[in-house]
């Protein structure tokens, strides 16, 4: 098995034109220490997690060597913030180090989130702080852990180098692992700016890596045009992630399009949040004031970025095309969030009252104020007088929970699967483990003050997340009142 310091390094995305990234060389941080690392990631890379506590290997994941066959740059790419078009974007505290191709073929981007000042930091330090490099990794290795598409984090270092937010906090490094880091804003800012030879370019790129088989997608998706079958995926794909992150109870924070990967992939983890009680209008971001980004406009704000996106190639693409390709997105998107919360009802036949069984289920958890996650996981085992008792008594609205429960289990005797079947099926897509921001809070908490054994404890826990463990019982608790809807800052 090869070490992080003689990987197969490559670098694709410097033989693109200039005008997409500047090179430049990563600030490092003082006193550098090892938080935590994360085995399935470094597996992507064909790495044993334990060579990542090398000492020979932490100037490197810290900054303060490069290695010789690496080439660092800052991406420059635009973007729409809130609605707002701004041109002035780029990764301003972030570098793509480096790619990785491993044993399989695979080609994956390693960024190192926290590396200093770029020409497009703006009036930021271009420094990440320990708590947001935290969260990132702990959102980005529990999405992978329940199957939801994702950048995926390998490492996170912290610091003596003071960063100044709110207050004094320790600088601190996350490397990132990914398909790619070319996300919506790179295509706008092509686009936008009249460079649509570099906007051809790009999608040549993205295209030549990410979907060599693309003229057989041609033919299949019945299309002339490799850029059009691009467009289509990438709707596709996007509609299926919003889907997923609805069904698990997910709230990004902050869609942005410079914040969409072209992947139909989680990028940016900033003030996310997964529900604890289920309210379809939760903001979990302070900064959102217009309450842009609420839990249930994800949903329409994806549609809105890929119009966005279809502008941004109508170079490329005839408008009726982009029209008519971007009209697919609600169906898409209603079809997998029908298909993934029958899944987690335990439904397998098809009903025409599914739909509406859907929505009662929705409109219970609301109106009763239950805790979304753990509804769901509890809910296999309804015929248990016990659990049921316990689930009505955490309802606020008793009479709807009586009457919802009579016709879901008068759906669920339509069934012609086992009820053993069923629990063990409901129990493999409703886990049991949640990132709950009050955890993740508790292990931040302890990080700063130099103790990374509860982070570590619960990443652990997260990385088996439908798994019964007994012994980690109270991470499964319903979270204190003070741990509900916590608004996070963008601020990192």
């Amino acid at each position: 098995m090869p070490s992080f310091l003689n990987l197969n390094y490559v670098q694709t995305f410097q033989q693109l034109p200039t005008q997409l990234y500047s090179p430049m060389h990563p600030m490092s941080l003082s006193d550098p220490k090892l938080v935590i690392a994360s085995p399935a990631a470094a597996a992507l890379l064909d790495l044993n997690v334990d060579d990542l506590y090398n000492p020979e290997v932490l100037p490197v994941l810290s900054g303060k060597a490069l290695h010789s066959d690496w080439q660092p740059i800052a991406m420059k790419y635009t973007g729409h913030q809130f609605g707002y078009y701004n041109p002035d974007l780029g990764d301003g505290r972030g570098l793509l180090l480096t790619e990785v191709e491993n044993s399989r073929g695979q080609i994956w981007d390693l960024h190192l989130k926290g590396a200093g000042l770029t020409p497009y930091s703006r009036q930021g330090d271009g420094r990440a702080v320990l708590r947001s490099s935290i969260r990132e990794f702990l959102c980005s290795e529990y999405l992978a852990a329940i199957n939801v598409p994702t950048t995926r984090a390998l490492s996170v270092v912290d610091s003596t180098t003071p960063v100044y937010r709110e207050t004094v906090e320790t600088g601190a490094m996350l490397i990132r692992v990914a398909r790619t880091h070319i996300r919506f804003g790179h295509l706008e800012y092509c686009s936008f700016t009249d460079q649509h030879d570099l906007l051809k370019s790009l999608c040549d790129y993205t295209l030549d890596r990410h979907y060599p088989d693309i003229e057989k997608q041609c033919a299949t998706l019945n299309l002339d045009s490799p850029y059009t079958a691009f467009f289509k995926l990438t709707v596709a794909r996007t509609a299926k992630l919003i889907a997923q992150w609805q069904s698990i109870g997910f709230a990004h924070g902050v869609m942005n399009t410079d914040n969409m990967s072209i992947l139909g992939e989680t990028f940016d983890f900033g003030p996310f949040a997964f529900l604890d009680d289920y309210n379809p209008h939760y903001i979990c971001n302070h900064s959102d004031h217009q309450r842009r980004y609420a839990f249930n406009k994800q949903p329409d704000i994806a549609y809105w970025n890929l119009s966005v996106l279809a502008q941004a190639l109508l170079p490329l693409i005839p408008r009726e095309d982009l029209v008519r390709i971007l009209g697919t997105y609600p169906d898409i998107f209603k079809s997998e969030f029908h298909k993934l919360m029958k899944t987690k009802l335990g439904l397998v036949k098809n009903t025409p009252a599914d739909e509406q069984l859907i929505k009662t289920t929705l409109d219970l958890l609301q109106s009763g104020k239950m805790d979304y996650s753990h509804f769901f996981r509890h809910i296999s085992d309804l015929h248990n007088p016990a659990t049921a008792q316990n689930l009505r008594n955490q309802c606020l609205d008793i009479q709807k929970f009586d009457q919802w429960k009579q016709i879901y289990l008068e759906r669920l005797a339509s069934e012609s699967q086992s009820t053993e079947a069923r629990i063990l099926s409901m129990n493999m897509v409703n886990p049991k483990y949640i990132l709950r921001n009050y955890l993740a809070q508790n292990a931040i908490s302890a990080a700063q003050s130099g103790d990374y054994s509860e982070l570590n404890r619960l990443f652990q826990v997260l990385q088996d997340p439908y798994s019964e463990q007994p012994e980690h019982e109270s991470y499964a608790e319903l979270p204190p009142n003070w741990g509900k809807e916590l608004e996070i800052s963008c601020s990192s």
